[in-house]
């Protein structure tokens, strides 16, 4: 065999060698996305974290959540989590506790991950910059219809809702515990970004929102304290500020490793830190110690 060929032999060699190498790396990180879906306000944390997740799990994630009028929500983070297979991983995220029932019923896990504070807002022109708890109560129930009654302009209270999850505990239970209870005169929106819209289009107005909704700098609403207490974590660490919801991660029975790395990382890894200062958010995991 002359010398040509069998220099044409090793490289042709080295050319399938390289090749298979190439398949089996394509091969080893070639694996499915994992999907994850739910309600926006707790999409925002999975979403902001999201390049540390991909990082410890080594997998891509693909998340839906951002807009609740696209059929985002606590139901459809659900009902994402039970679509969960071998060669589809999947899990959602809540922003409602799910009760026992609920959660034995459809084979649920559920992972908790923060309390976000529930924020009262009313109209940027509002001279009103505190109520005490009992004052919201009123206000949402229809005892008081009037910004005069609590130290306010002499103007009729437009009250803004949004009544999302009525059969599951919590969120904005902790103001009234049945959706029956609440002032009838009232206009009830299908989302966050309508509850901004329509506080900021009624100089009277007054809402709720979850803390982690970012908003716009246009926005022409403002946050009032309660009791005297701003909604942050450490007033709901020491049950100053009343009203809150928890946001959790749920899964079927049977997650797949990297699912619950995912999840895990988010309850106790060390990114999470700034995205609880960020929107006020009471962690319920100790945070992780960050690898040297």
């Amino acid at each position: 065999m002359n010398k040509y060929l069998v220099s044409l032999l090793l490289v042709c060699a080295a050319l399938l060698a390289g090749s298979v190498i190439a398949v089996e790396r394509h091969s080893a990180s070639d694996k499915p996305v994992i999907t994850g879906a739910g309600a926006h306000f707790a999409w925002v944390i999975f979403d902001s974290l999201k390049p540390d997740l991909e990082k410890v799990s080594g997998r891509s994630i693909e998340l839906h959540g951002r807009n609740s009028t696209l059929g985002m929500g606590c139901n459809a983070g659900i009902k994402t989590a039970l679509q969960n297979t071998e060669n589809h991983e999947t899990f959602g995220f809540v922003c409602c506790p799910l009760d026992a029932k609920e959660v034995e019923d459809k084979k649920l896990k559920v992972y908790p991950i923060a309390l976000e504070p529930v924020l009262i807002v009313v109209h940027a022109d509002n001279p009103v910059s505190d109520l005490s708890e009992a004052e919201v109560r009123n206000i949402m129930r229809g005892d008081i219809v009037n910004w005069k009654e609590v130290g306010g302009n002499d103007e009729p209270i437009v009250l803004i809702t949004r009544l999302h999850c009525k059969k599951r505990p919590g969120h904005w239970k902790t103001i009234l515990p049945d959706a029956a209870e609440f002032r009838q005169k009232r206009l009830n929106v299908s989302s966050a970004a309508d509850m901004v819209q329509r506080v900021s289009d009624f100089k009277g107005a007054m809402g709720h929102i979850g803390s982690t909704w970012n908003f716009d700098p246009g926005s022409n609403l403002k946050v009032v304290s309660v009791n005297g207490y701003q909604p942050t974590a450490e007033n709901l660490r020491n049950k100053r500020y009343p009203f809150f919801r928890n946001l959790s991660a749920v899964t079927d029975r049977n997650p797949s490793d990297d699912v619950l790395t995912i999840i895990e990382e988010v309850q106790t890894g060390p990114a999470f830190q700034g995205i609880a200062k960020r929107y006020n958010l009471l962690r319920l995991h100790t945070a992780r110690k960050q690898d040297p």
